[in-house]
């Protein structure tokens, strides 16, 4: 099934907020069954990779999401880092113009 955009799923969790907060009802519906009440807010089809999940964050206990990870990454090399820096002096020479240099 397709996935949706962030955009989409972002106006879509709004929408379900908005409503959330304003109809008792709809309110419990999307804390018991999250794939319901998200079908009542929109017309496209619920994506089957993701499972929503709300919580009522009215109580003393407040629950706050932590972002998503951020993939580790491989680090550059000091070859690698002086290229990208332009600190690399073997790639910069015009061998041909030094080499012109000393035989005149």
């Amino acid at each position: 099934m397709d996935r949706w955009t962030e955009q989409e799923q972002a106006e879509i969790v709004t929408e379900l907020c908005r409503r959330a907060a304003v109809d008792a009802d709809f309110r419990q519906l999307a804390l018991s069954d999250p794939a319901a009440a998200l079908a009542k807010v929109t017309t496209k089809p619920i994506p089957t990779d993701v499972t929503f999940r709300f919580v009522d964050n009215s109580g003393s206990v407040k629950t706050i999401p932590l972002p998503d990870p951020i993939p580790e990454t491989e680090e550059l090399g000091d070859l690698d880092l002086r290229s990208v820096a332009g600190g690399d002096w073997l790639a910069t020479v015009d061998w041909n113009a030094a080499t012109r240099n000393q035989d005149e």
